[in-house]
């Protein structure tokens, strides 16, 4: 790399601008070479391989219960299937048997054995299987690591702001780091939705991951300044100065811009004609419930519940598991709604306990409430624990990628079934909550007439219904650049889905990107939306922007939008109709 100013794109798997020093951590375990043993070497060896996994126990367990302290039981989670390696005996009796076989060092044996095991797992080409094959890996690392008495690079003598580069963070890592100095993280691979990016956003650290070519730009020159763009997906490597004033007064612009929106997060979301907006905050783990508080929100108007079996696995959540975190939820946001979507597991969101065939597509396979009613001695533990939880609060329950009437049915007549049992168990519950689904397909847009006399709400899920509708992964670069929300279709169904939400009586509102996009508020309320759920930094940005609005034509400027050929037609049209701020 030369001195000259760099750019690297990756994925912004957490939003934010970070401004420091560079510093190199280089996870692997590089290279590990065979050394022979002699006869009366071996049990010494094996000694050393055990002292080597307590110390890995060991340093799991003090950061799972550091995590559970600071961030709560859910993150905690994250650690139990990494643990389950470190007890399992048949994995652990193949390393020992490979040191006494082939009278080998246990780097060697330990390596040797999780290449054969990842071996077969890359054979099936599940995701399940390579997630699982991911946290073996990382179980090798830290190992390998206790057995040579590495160390990841101490920060207490670095003075200045760090941005940890990395090829790959466990979960564990960026626990660690996270808590000295370090205010930003790109890392060479994983992805949205990877364990140690979720641990990055719960942490609020912006984040870069899945930069190709990221090793090879700091391999000569470590510790220089970089600039983490969260929000861009961009690593910004020895800025030049005009750049470094550019983003070092963009992040004055944002901490400002913060307290300003902070300072008025109590007032109420009323628009210039008295039209009332009810803004939500749309929430992955329990603790970020403190800051939708915080920062206003109105009620949680998504939980996605998938985390806490993704992050439990590979362990399923517990009855009592559930009903602790549902009731934190309800409790803490009374009396506004805590709408918890159950389980939408599948498609890319994939839970190894409950997937258990291989999908050749399987965004359109077992995936949200179909699995959920194809997995009944699963689902059933999430029910009673919804119905057990719904006393404590105002509780909303949703229905993910619902697509027939016959859904909403079967899940009805499956809580009868619970509250019956929960009855005869002599146990409190309530079955006293409203029950609504994501319209998030085309066909429930369509039909969305027939859905809204089943149930007391809609919530409309705008990034999987412009995915399917428009028939574009946002996640494939080769399409990306024709997803767009403001397409003629999207704007069509959203006005379809509200107007038969009206005419049957029920409430409707959106919980997808759109609605955290302030350049929309207006268009939205247009169509006819009054309940807005976005994420928790984006409440008051968005309750702002309802105080500037009057909604006085809004519904024919939605119209004209709708009658447009083409998605930067109808941008351009809402530049020039929708004051400039919204442009």
């Amino acid at each position: 790399m030369t001195s000259a100013m760099q750019q690297l794109r990756g994925l912004g798997v957490s939003e934010g601008i970070a401004i420091g020093k560079a510093v190199c951590i280089n996870t692997r375990i590089g290279d590990i070479y065979q050394i022979p043993l002699k006869a009366d070497e071996i049990e010494t060896e094996i000694e050393r391989f055990h002292a080597a996994l307590k110390s890995t126990r060991q340093e799991l367990g003090r950061m799972q219960q550091k995590v559970s302290r600071e961030l709560g039981d859910e993150l905690a989670g994250i650690f139990d299937a990494q643990s389950l390696f470190l007890v399992d005996g048949a994995f652990l009796d193949q390393v020992i048997a490979r040191i006494r076989e082939d009278h080998v060092n246990a780097e060697w044996a330990m390596q040797e054995t999780v290449a054969k095991i990842q071996a077969r797992f890359d054979a099936i080409d599940t995701e399940h299987l390579r997630e699982r094959s991911q946290d073996l890996r990382d179980v090798c690392r830290h190992v390998v690591r206790n057995l040579r008495g590495l160390h990841l690079h101490m920060l207490s003598e670095i003075e200045d702001d760090v941005v940890i580069v990395a090829d790959d963070l466990t979960p564990a890592d960026a626990v660690r780091l996270g808590r000295e100095r370090v205010v930003g993280f790109a890392i060479e691979h994983g992805s949205k939705t990877s364990h140690t990016t979720i641990v990055a956003r719960s942490l609020s650290i912006p984040a870069v991951a899945g930069i190709s070519g990221l090793n090879e730009s700091f391999s000569e020159h470590p510790e220089t300044m970089i600039i983490i763009d969260g929000n861009r997906g961009l690593v910004i490597i020895e800025p030049d100065e005009a750049t470094l004033l550019d983003y070092q007064q963009q992040v004055r612009d944002l901490e400002e811009r913060e307290r300003e929106l902070l300072a008025t997060s109590e007032l109420r979301p009323v628009t210039q004609d008295g039209i009332e907006v009810q803004v939500m905050a749309n929430i992955d783990l329990p603790e970020e419930i403190h800051d939708a508080k915080r920062y206003g929100a109105l009620g949680v108007g998504l939980y996605r519940s998938e985390f806490l079996y993704i992050e439990k696995s590979p362990e399923l959540p517990t009855e009592e598991e559930h009903i602790e975190l549902y009731r934190q939820l309800i409790e803490e946001i009374a009396p506004n709604p805590a709408i918890i979507r159950t389980y939408d597991l599948g498609g890319r969101k994939i839970a190894r306990e409950i997937m258990e065939t291989h999908e050749e597509n399987p965004v359109l396979g077992l995936r949200g409430i179909r699995l959920t009613l194809a997995r009944p001695d699963i689902f059933t533990t999430q029910i009673r624990a919804l119905l057990r939880a719904a006393p404590f609060g105002n509780l909303w329950v949703m229905l993910p990628l619902v697509t027939t009437v016959e859904e909403i049915r079967a899940f009805r007549t499956r809580v009868g079934e619970v509250a019956e049992e929960l009855e005869k168990e002599g146990l409190s519950y309530s079955t006293d909550f409203k029950l609504g689904v994501m319209i998030e397909v085309p066909a429930s847009a369509l039909i969305s007439d027939l859905l809204a006399r089943e149930v007391d709400f809609f919530s409309i899920g705008t990034n999987d219904l412009a995915q399917y509708a428009l028939a574009v992964d946002r996640n494939n670069e080769h399409v990306a650049d024709l997803y767009r929300p403001l397409h003629p279709a999207m704007l069509r169904m959203l006005t379809t889905v509200v107007a038969n939400a009206r005419e049957a009586g029920i409430e409707v509102g959106i919980c997808g990107e759109m609605a955290s996009d302030v350049r929309l508020t207006g268009i939205l309320l247009g169509c006819g939306l009054r309940r807005l759920s976005v994420v928790p930094r984006q409440v008051p940005q968005i309750k702002q922007r309802v105080r500037e609005l009057t909604t006085v034509g809004l519904d024919e400027v939605v119209r004209k939008c709708s009658d447009l050929a083409t998605a930067d037609e109808i941008d351009h049209y809402l530049s020039q109709n929708i004051s400039a701020s919204t442009a």
